[in-house]
């Protein structure tokens, strides 16, 4: 039975730290990873979607939470295939971007400069995975199979994961083709919880491709999902009848993985906080919210 690791998709979020969830003295940079670590074990950067890490930031991470805390850490823009804007860049990058966003000698560089500011939570046991988000135009097919293989041997020797927002990578009959890709790639999957009224709803799944790391993001189940605002997108405040629905996969999942990370990316105001509380307390005995524990090396096992 693997360790379960409860947390959010942000603790910088700007509605969160507006909401009052941090309490007055803890309202700074410090101050607010400090708090949110004596709470949660585990917690994304999506910071790093919009622009490159710096070490310093690294180094800071580290420093300001326990040993063996987590950080799922998202991937840049540009290396899923996302509109990037040239300032996200460093300065001395952005003529190559403006000439070809795609070339692979701008990846390998941003990707150098990615790593190396990843390096001192992977240096203390704290990086979980990096999380490649792909976007919902990146669908199965050979074109999406050579993007993941040409990140498969970019990232050697780093831990990632990866989730799909188009939902033909999880049908019933493409299922056991995507694991498989992804199992023989070392890469672990993330699974989604979203509203299934929606149109591309991606499936839940509860498929697991390394024994590493699984990862189940919770995006909430508004009906402004591809439509609205960001806010309009994520806005959902999950019941406790809603959560205990996922038991029986997240019971699975653990079983099948030696960490399971459940991240909370309804983001409006402390609802992600409050349902990462819930979902703790949910958690039935036998899939314990665990106590940060040392890292555990990577793997390459598919189990469904």
């Amino acid at each position: 039975m693997g360790h379960t690791f409860v947390g959010t998709c942000s603790w910088t979020d700007p509605k969160l730290v507006a909401s009052g969830w941090y309490p007055s003295g803890s309202r700074d940079a410090e101050g607010r990873l400090r708090y949110y670590a004596e709470r949660f074990p585990v917690v994304e950067v999506d910071s790093t979607y919009y622009g490159l890490p710096s070490e310093r930031n690294g180094i800071l991470w580290a420093e300001r939470t326990p040993d063996g805390f987590r950080f799922d850490v998202k991937a840049f823009s540009l290396f899923t295939g996302h509109p990037t804007r040239a300032a996200a860049l460093p300065a001395d990058l952005r003529p190559l971007h403006a000439r070809a966003p795609g070339d692979p000698a701008l990846l390998d560089e941003l990707w150098r400069r990615y790593t190396t500011a990843l390096e001192p939570l992977r240096r203390t046991g704290r990086l979980g995975t990096l999380l490649f988000q792909f976007p919902p135009w990146f669908r199965p097919g050979d074109r999406a199979g050579a993007v993941l293989r040409g990140w498969a041997r970019r990232a050697a020797g780093w831990p990632v994961a990866v989730e799909f927002r188009h939902p033909d990578w999880w049908l019933p009959q493409t299922c056991e083709a995507s694991a498989g890709l992804l199992a023989e790639l070392g890469m672990s999957t993330v699974s989604v919880d979203m509203a299934q009224s929606v149109a591309d709803a991606v499936p839940p799944v509860d498929v697991v491709t390394t024994p590493r790391l699984a990862v189940v993001r919770f995006h909430g189940r508004s009906a402004s999902w591809g439509t609205g605002s960001k806010e309009d997108r994520f806005r959902h405040t999950y019941t406790a009848e809603e959560l205990a629905q996922w038991l029986p996969r997240l019971r699975s999942m653990a079983e099948r993985s030696e960490e399971l990370h459940v991240l909370f990316n309804n983001c409006c105001a402390d609802a992600a906080v409050r349902a990462a509380e819930t979902m703790s307390d949910l958690l039935p005995a036998s899939v314990p919210a665990s106590a940060p524990v040392p890292a555990a090396p990577g793997g390459n096992r598919f189990t469904s």
